[in-house]
């Protein structure tokens, strides 16, 4: 008689399924190849979504004159993501202000 393969999760010794989740890489092993990384500045966003995409557009506002009536913005990069690629990048955000806040005092506005 053959020996059944002993669960390799306690959700599988519980006889549930492997899920998605407990597949997922651990964040200590993934290694980032930053050869083609660029970087760039901005200080000007927005942001628009549909039901399949979020979209945020990146740019630099060069005109430091701020009486004029029309300001111009360069856009310079446009990244477009699912719904939860969104979420993530929120709750990466917010994790990265109040880290920069404890440090460095609150941020105004």
């Amino acid at each position: 008689m053959a020996k059944s393969p002993e669960p390799k999760t306690k959700a599988e010794a519980n006889g549930a399924p492997q899920t998605k989740s407990a597949q997922t890489t651990p964040a200590s092993q993934i290694a980032f190849n930053t050869s083609e990384l660029k970087s760039s500045y901005c200080n000007v966003c927005n942001g628009s979504s549909t039901r399949e995409e979020v979209v945020v557009n990146f740019g630099v506002n060069q005109n430091w004159d701020m009486g004029r009536e029309k300001l111009e913005v360069a856009l310079q990069h446009r990244i477009v993501m699912s719904p939860h690629a969104a979420k993530r990048v929120r709750d990466m955000m917010i994790r990265l202000i109040e880290e920069h806040e404890t440090r460095y005092g609150k941020l105004e506005g």
